[in-house]
C-alpha cells in the first residue's frame, strides 16, 4: 500500500468515526451550526470552552453524557491541525488540576489529626490532584471507537507539543489513562489467516507494517501462508484495530536474508517439520501507545502458542534490523574519526575508492551510493570493517541511561534476548541499506535465558552475547 493508499485508508476510517458519533451526537451538536472555523481561532475558543464544561457536566442520564461526549469529539475530528493543537491546549491549561486546590490539601494534610482525619486529608489530597481533563477524556471511553480516539489524540500530542509544557502534562495523562486500559491482562491474542480475519483487519495490516513494506494483497496473502504465522493484540473497545502484531516464518535454522525470507516464489515449507521460528516484523499499530511495553508480552505469549503448536520447534529467533547504524556511523565518519578504521582498514577501503587519501571520507561516500552492494570489489573490501563498525555500534554505543544506543537493540535486550548473529547483506533494500547499511542481526530467545538476560541487561547494562558477534570486535 503506498502513502496515497494509506492516506485514503485513514480518511476513510476519521469518516465513519464522524458518522457514527453523529447519531449518537444528534441535537448536542448541528455541524452547520456549530460556528467552531477549522483553525479554531481565538474568537471560536469562548464557544468550545462551554461545550467542553458541558461535556463535564454531571445532569442528565447517560444517554446525555454520551451525546455531549459525541458532541464535543465531533468538534475535535472537524478541526484542522491548526485547530487540533489549539483545541489540546486549551483542555490542557483550561482543565489543570487546581494548584491553589493542591496546597490547601496539603496544608490540611499537614494538620490532621487522628487516623480519620488523615484519611480524609489523603483522599482530598488525592482528588485535588486529578485534573478534570482526565475525567473529561474519560468521557469517550463510552463511545464507538472512543478508545481509539483517544489513543490517536495522545498520538497527537506526542507529534506537537515539543517544549509547550502544558501538551505535554497532557500528554502524561493519557499516558497514564492509556497504560491502565491496555494492561496486558485486559488484552485478547488472535492469530490473523487470510480465511478469518475480516477485510478491514488485514488492510490494517498492510497500512501499519512498519518494518518491511507489504507490496499488495497478493504479499500479504504469502505472509499468511500454511508456513507462516501472524499474531496480534486487540483491546476489546477496538475489536478491529490491531495494537502490536508480529509476523513469524516457521523454516529450518535461523534464515540470514529478509529477501529470501519474503520471496513469494520460494515453495511452501512445511511447518510440521520446522525447527526454527523467526519473528521477522514486529510492528506497534498505535502511535499512541508508544512507551507502554506491549511487545514484550506479544513475544512470550506467542512463544507459547507455538510451543503448544508445534512440538519440533526448538529456536526462537529474530530477523531484526538495525536502525540506528548507519546514522550513528554517517555522523562519526563526517566528524573525521580517524581513530574509528583500523590501518589495515583504512588501506582496503583507500584501494577501491579510487584515488582518495582519506579513509573515513572514502567510506561515507562508497556507502552513500545505493548500489554499492553490486559492485562485488567494493562489497567485499567493505565486509570487514562494516561488520566490526556494527558490532561496536551494538555492543558499546550506550545511551546516558547505559542501555543500547540502537532502539530494536534495546527492545529486544530488555526482552531478554541474546545477539546471536549478524547477517552481512541481509537487506538489501533501500531502507536496508539506509538505516543499517543492509546488515541484520539474528536475536535469539533461549526459554531458559530470558529472565536472567533481561534482568542482567535492565539492572546492570549488561548485554548477551553470542561468541560469532563478540569475535567481530576483536582485533
Amino acid at each position: 500500500m503506498n502513502e496515497d493508499d494509506k492516506a485514503g485508508f485513514l480518511d476513510r476510517t476519521l469518516n465513519n468515526l464522524r458518522n457514527a458519533w453523529q447519531a449518537i451526537a444528534g441535537s448536542a451538536y448541528d455541524e452547520s451550526t456549530a460556528s467552531l472555523r477549522p483553525d479554531l481561532p481565538e474568537a471560536d475558543t469562548a464557544a468550545l470552552l462551554k461545550q467542553m464544561r458541558a461535556c463535564l457536566d454531571s445532569r442528565g442520564g447517560e444517554v446525555s453524557a454520551r451525546a455531549r461526549a459525541a458532541a464535543l469529539g465531533r468538534a475535535y475530528l472537524a478541526l484542522d491541525a491548526t485547530g487540533r493543537e489549539r483545541f489540546l491546549d486549551l483542555l490542557a491549561s483550561e482543565f489543570d488540576v487546581d494548584h491553589a486546590a493542591v496546597d490547601r490539601a496539603v496544608d490540611a494534610l499537614r494538620g490532621a489529626r487522628g487516623d480519620a482525619a488523615r484519611e480524609a486529608a489523603e483522599n482530598a489530597l488525592r482528588a485535588a490532584l486529578a485534573p478534570p481533563r482526565i475525567e473529561l477524556a474519560t468521557r469517550f471511553n463510552a463511545l464507538p471507537e472512543g478508545v481509539k480516539f483517544l489513543v490517536d489524540m495522545r498520538a497527537e500530542l506526542m507529534r506537537i507539543a515539543g517544549p509547550n509544557l502544558r501538551l505535554r502534562a497532557l500528554e502524561r495523562d493519557l499516558k497514564s489513562l492509556l497504560t491502565t486500559w491496555f494492561d496486558v491482562d485486559f488484552l485478547e491474542l488472535r492469530r490473523i489467516t487470510w480465511e478469518s480475519a475480516s477485510a478491514a483487519v488485514l488492510e490494517k495490516l498492510i497500512a501499519y507494517e512498519a518494518v518491511h513494506a507489504i507490496r499488495d494483497w497478493d504479499d500479504l496473502k504469502d505472509r499468511l501462508d500454511s508456513d507462516r504465522r501472524c499474531f496480534a493484540f486487540f483491546h476489546p473497545r477496538m475489536p478491529d484495530e490491531p495494537l502490536i502484531f508480529v509476523e513469524v516464518a516457521l523454516v529450518h535454522g535461523m534464515a540470514d536474508d529478509i529477501q529470501t525470507l519474503l520471496d513469494e516464489t520460494t515453495p511452501v515449507e512445511d511447518a510440521a517439520r520446522a525447527d526454527t521460528a523467526v519473528f521477522y516484523s514486529i510492528s506497534n499499530a498505535q502511535s499512541g501507545l508508544d512507551g507502554i511495553n506491549l511487545g514484550n508480552f506479544l513475544i512470550k505469549r506467542v512463544v507459547d502458542e507455538l510451543t503448544r503448536e508445534f512440538e519440533g520447534l526448538t529456536t526462537f529467533a529474530t530477523l531484526s534490523p538495525i536502525p540506528g547504524f548507519r546514522a550513528w556511523l554517517d555522523k562519526r565518519l563526517a566528524n573525521g574519526a580517524d581513530e574509528l578504521l583500523r590501518p589495515g582498514e583504512e588501506k582496503t577501503i583507500l584501494a577501491v575508492a579510487g584515488g582518495a587519501n582519506d579513509a573515513p571520507a572514502a567510506l561515507r561516500s562508497l556507502i552513500a551510493n545505493p548500489d554499492w552492494p553490486a559492485d562485488k570489489a567494493v562489497a567485499r573490501a567493505l565486509r570487514k570493517p562494516l561488520k566490526r563498525l556494527c558490532a561496536h555500534y551494538l555492543i558499546r554505543e550506550r545511551r546516558s541511561d547505559n542501555c543500547a544506543r540502537d532502539p530494536v537493540a534495546h527492545f529486544h535486550l530488555r526482552n531478554g534476548a541474546r545477539m546471536e548473529r549478524l547477517n552481512w547483506l541481509g537487506d538489501r533494500s533501500r531502507i536496508g541499506l539506509e538505516r543499517s547499511a543492509g546488515m541484520m542481526l539474528n536475536y535469539v530467545y533461549d526459554l531458559s535465558e530470558i529472565e536472567s538476560n533481561h534482568e542482567a541487561y535492565t539492572t546492570d547494562g549488561r548485554i548477551t552475547v553470542a561468541s560469532a558477534v563478540k569475535s567481530l570486535l576483536k582485533p
